[in-house]
């Protein structure tokens, strides 16, 4: 940002030049001198001025035309213009001055007092505007931190709220290998399925993170996978959890469309659905609990449908259910259907919309069949 205050003097004749800077050279500014209106237009071309302090009569282009001229520039249209003179000092020229956009007359001989007092006050300006640009400009870079620090901190929160899924999965296996040592239950085929399982979320944990990273990329690497791929491997990932909250998983599978995009990311919606299902299954004490996953193809469209019995969704919420950190969960935090929304429609270019019934809730995926 620029520090001192810059003067141009405008005027034909050397020694008048040379008269007005002595006057203002006192003031401890940069000042740019011009004997004719085109080396003038130069100077405020490549140099940021502040004040311009013109002649009215000189040759080839007078004050007038000068000032006409660089009003219609965009970069120069709002430099402050003071006329010096000797000889356009009545009121019609004035007058003509002032409509053309010059402020300030101050005539020849010049008061030394009068030009001080003007030049204070346009320099006292330019100090208060730098102070106010620069304090915009920290303003500015705070405003750009918190929001670097927002997107950082929903970012952790995202992958947070994915991780406990598989963590509580194998916190499940872990009680499960206790509670068969001490039933003397512990064998061979015990340790292998712990084995396998454990590894598998660990690997679904490890892939949550590098699908997050890849997420968070302007461009991704796609592949082509079935719907039916996605569902299998979606299902092994959260069996122990189903099992454990006696879900019964009713998959109907009525073609088994392709879609291009990230796997991981189409896994992690249903892994989020599933989870919300059995968290309000648990807070509505529902004992009979259903999930049904439907997939089949109409007319130019694919779709993938999930619904349960859990009771749906508040009416009062159902605008807002998809909206980042509205959450209906004492101890939710807003993101994971704001997820859901979020991949469907940019990782696959699809529709997510809902359905509420007295049984339960129903999402439904809608994908272009261009997209397989």
């Amino acid at each position: 940002m620029k520090n001192r205050f810059s003067i141009l003097i405008l005027d034909d004749v050397e020694e008048n030049i040379y008269s007005l800077k002595l006057l203002i050279e006192e003031f401890d500014v940069d000042i740019y001198t011009a004997l004719n209106a085109s080396d003038a237009i130069g100077i405020l071309m490549n140099n940021d001025i502040d004040l311009i302090l013109s002649d009215i009569q000189m040759p080839d282009i007078d004050g007038f035309q000068f000032v006409e001229y660089i009003k219609g520039i965009d970069k120069l249209k709002d430099i402050p213009i003071i006329f010096i003179t000797g000889i356009y000092d009545k009121d019609a020229y004035q007058q003509k001055g002032y409509d053309l956009g010059v402020i300030e007359y101050i005539s020849k001989p010049i008061d030394v007092n009068l030009l001080s007092s003007k030049l204070k006050v346009y320099i006292d300006l330019f100090h208060k505007n730098k102070e106010t640009k620069e304090s915009l400009n920290e303003a500015n870079k705070l405003v750009v931190h918190n929001t670097k620090m927002a997107s950082i901190g929903e970012m952790i929160g995202v992958i947070s709220h994915q991780l406990k899924q598989p963590l509580n999965i194998l916190s499940l296996y872990c009680d499960d290998i206790k509670y068969s040592f001490e039933y003397g239950e512990l064998d061979k085929a015990t340790i292998d399925d712990f084995s396998v399982n454990t590894k598998l979320q660990i690997h679904h944990m490890r892939d949550t993170i590098d699908g997050f990273l890849e997420f968070f990329k302007p461009t991704k690497e796609k592949s082509s996978f079935t719907i039916k791929k996605t569902l299998d491997g979606s299902f092994d990932l959260v069996d122990s959890m189903i099992k454990k909250n006696n879900v019964e998983l009713e998959l109907d599978l009525k073609e088994d469309f392709s879609l291009k995009g990230v796997e991981m990311e189409l896994t992690q919606v249903l892994m989020n659905l599933v989870t919300n299902s059995i968290q309000a299954f648990e807070e509505r004490g529902i004992s009979d609990r259903k999930i049904k996953i439907e997939v089949y193809s109409k007319d130019d469209k694919n779709y993938l449908t999930f619904s349960d019995n859990a009771g749906g969704i508040n009416e009062d919420d159902l605008e807002k259910i998809f909206d980042p950190y509205y959450t209906t969960k004492s101890e939710g935090t807003g993101i994971g259907l704001y997820m859901v929304k979020l991949v469907v429609k940019n990782s696959f270019e699809g529709n997510l919309t809902l359905e509420n019934s007295n049984l339960g809730v129903k999402f439904i995926m809608e994908f272009d069949k261009g997209e397989e």
